[in-house]
């Protein structure tokens, strides 16, 4: 079993990036030592997103420029005119190595498939950080606390119920029809049998060419070896796991109380210095952003509180944290920082060559994002969504996210799967903050209500870890008991009852 340890930072308040006001983006957040993938992707459906090791959640209904939480349904998604377009050109230029005039000519309009989404998935601002430092504690330490304290009173897992499908109508068949039509001439017979013949032909015509309509995998599979370029796609694992320490370096880490010393994989850090060398140049041409150092970069994108874990009826590569890099030959041109999560592939930030803009390489990562998770899903059923992060209506520059179809926002409230629809937009265009969810008698199924405090879990030092009703008898005192309180109607019942809240001095 995964520990997620987290600190609870409470309300900030910052610069909005939708918006550019000053003072008015506000949130709360959290700096996470370590999280558990399921707790993660329990998080990120209640509106929670990370940034590196801090997680956020917007303030709906105060902030300035409201945030909801989108997913696209893999497995229900379809291609449109536009997305076709794009691979298309990708496909053209990898068979011959040039740039199309007519595709250069519409950037150079107003074509909204390409322009208006280009840039757009990695264009969402990151959040501000506090200016304060969590405490350093000892990660291994507290989770050794958790499992000691959790195997005390292990809760009862909640039954799944399993869905299930209405079963499907059978179809009636038409009773024949017998006319005693008068006898007909042979040549009006003849032509009748002819113009019949005529329209079988054209309806098998149509259905073969609708039952030949490419997918999005036929698409992107469309490779040869006398291709001019050659694209490939590298999943690189970030997620950290840890070094094995000598027991004098393990005696220094115990006293005192070192942060856990991270590793990734050889070839993420083999890779390292192109990916760096991208981001800047990403940064300062798409952006016009001062260019990052990096240990900024590092922060951002590399680090990562999940390690990766395999478990038996997961997907081959595990549950974690990785960087998909796309090489054009030999050259970096593109990378997409993922989760993957037990429910969903999470896009964390894409970034790529400004100089292979015409190749919409925003969009193109997207449908390759999208094709991924369709191909986990094979294999791993429960894993067929693919998160966007944040859709912002508000913000016409990141409506962009809503165009991919079989999308859904999350209901800020209730925190149900809500379809996006012109209906729901026409809702967000008259008000920007909205419950999305219209039964009024819904409530969240994962609230957290006063009578489930005492089970919080809680870390008071480097050795000792407790639920909230035990910290109360012991020390006497609930002073901060609001902020705990606050915290968990943020996170929900299950990630209250999981996570160990830091409650250091």
């Amino acid at each position: 079993m995964s520990v997620s340890i987290v600190k609870y930072f409470g309300s900030q308040l910052g610069k909005c990036g939708y918006c550019t006001g000053i003072n008015c983006s506000k949130s709360n957040g959290m700096h996470a030592y370590r999280l558990d993938c399921q707790d993660y992707q329990n998080l990120i459906d209640r509106g929670w997103r990370r940034c590196g090791n801090y997680c956020y959640k917007q303030k709906n209904k105060e902030t300035c420029c409201p945030c909801y939480t989108i997913k696209c349904d893999a497995l229900a998604f379809k291609l449109t005119k536009s997305n076709k377009r794009i691979l298309r050109r990708m496909n053209r230029f990898l068979r011959d190595g040039k740039r199309d005039p007519v595709e250069q000519a519409a950037r150079a309009g107003n074509e909204d498939d390409v322009t208006a989404s280009v840039d757009a998935p990695a264009s969402e601002p990151q959040p501000q950080m506090p200016d304060k430092r969590p405490a350093v504690i000892n990660v291994e330490q507290a989770v050794s606390l958790a499992k000691a304290q959790k195997s005390k009173a292990k809760p009862a897992r909640a039954a799944q119920v399993p869905l299930t499908q209405s079963p499907s109508q059978g179809s009636t068949k038409s009773a024949a029809v017998i006319s005693n039509k008068p006898c007909k001439k042979a040549k009006q017979m003849r032509l009748e049998r002819r113009q019949a013949k005529l329209g079988d032909i054209a309806q098998q015509s149509s259905q073969k060419a609708f039952t030949q309509e490419k997918s999005l995998t036929d698409f992107l599979s469309a490779t040869s070896e006398t291709n001019k370029h050659h694209l490939k796609i590298v999943l690189v694992d970030s997620s950290d796991t840890q070094r094995t320490c000598a027991d004098e370096v393990l005696a220094l880490y115990r006293k005192y109380q070192l942060s856990l010393v991270h590793v990734y994989s050889e070839e993420f850090k083999r890779t390292l210095p192109e990916s760096y060398a991208l981001y800047r140049k990403y940064q300062i041409a798409i952006h016009n952003d001062p260019p990052k150092d990096r240990s900024a970069y590092q922060d951002h994108l590399q680090v990562s509180p999940m390690k990766n874990e395999k478990p038996d009826d997961g997907p081959e590569m595990g549950y974690g944290s990785f960087h998909q890099q796309y090489w054009l030959d030999e050259k970096l041109i593109a990378v997409g920082v993922i989760d993957i999560l037990p429910g969903s592939v999470s896009s964390v930030y894409f970034f790529y060559d400004p100089d292979y803009s015409f190749l919409s390489l925003g969009t193109y990562g997207s449908l390759r994002e999208i094709d991924f998770v369709q191909t986990i899903a094979a294999t791993t059923p429960a894993l067929k969504y693919y998160y966007m992060g944040f859709y912002i209506h508000s913000c016409p520059k990141m409506r962009y996210k809503g165009k991919l179809s079989a999308s859904y926002l999350l209901c800020p409230e209730t925190y149900v799967w809500i379809l996006l629809t012109d209906v729901i937009r026409s809702k967000l265009d008259k008000n920007k903050y909205q419950r999305l969810n219209e039964d009024a008698a819904a409530r969240d199924v994962n609230e957290f209500l006063l009578e489930h405090l005492d089970e919080v879990l809680l870390l008071l030092d480097a050795t000792t870890c407790m639920q909230y009703k035990n910290y109360v008898q012991i020390t006497g005192t609930d002073s901060d008991r609001v902020e705990i309180i606050e915290y968990s109607e943020l996170v929900g019942k299950v990630c209250a009852h999981r996570m160990l809240y830091v409650n250091m001095a």
